[in-house]
């Protein structure tokens, strides 16, 4: 994974290490409503499908975290899913989770992604070059209409008509 990115202060994003998993599952516990998105984290670290998982870190710990694992298409290979995202609340605002999306899709990038895929506020996702996926003819076995959106890191990586975008099965747990 990629070394290490200074982002002003203490703040450095950088890819998980071993001794952050408590960490990160507390950043997910205190930024959602209930623990599903820190069970989910959890399981697909445990199912080796954290293809990469980045936290921004200061002196006091984990501030944030942002995990993509492999998603799959019809006819389509190299596709990663950008998710969850958690920033801790006192943290938020500050512009945290947009380094990790940053920081995440060049390591996709560098990883040799085709493309990246996220279910989340378009108007957010849009200033990284995020799109409706419906553009591609994408459709997300978990719905998300308008929310799911995807995003081409190497132009022409997903051919029209593709269809339904599956998720690793350890995602079915939020459903």
């Amino acid at each position: 994974m990629g070394s290490d990115v200074p982002n002003g202060g203490d703040l450095v994003i950088r890819a998980e290490r071993a001794g952050d998993a408590d960490g990160i599952h507390a950043v997910h516990l205190a930024a959602f409503p209930t623990p599903a998105e820190a069970r989910l984290v959890d399981a697909l670290r445990a199912a080796l499908r954290l293809a990469i998982s980045r936290v921004a870190a200061t002196r006091e710990g984990v501030a944030g975290h942002v995990a993509f694992s492999p998603v799959f298409a019809d006819g389509v290979s190299g596709g990663l899913g950008l998710g969850p995202l958690a920033v801790r609340p006192g943290d938020q605002r500050r512009g945290i989770g947009s380094r990790l999306i940053v920081d995440g899709l060049a390591e996709a990038r560098r990883a040799g992604a085709h493309f990246v895929v996220v279910l989340g506020e378009p108007e957010f996702y849009a200033r990284f070059g995020f799109a409706p996926a419906g553009r591609w003819d994408l459709v997300g076995e978990h719905g998300g209409g308008a929310a799911f959106q995807a995003l081409e890191l190497r132009p022409g990586a997903i051919p029209r008509g593709t269809g339904l975008v599956r998720y690793a099965p350890e995602f079915g747990q939020l459903s």
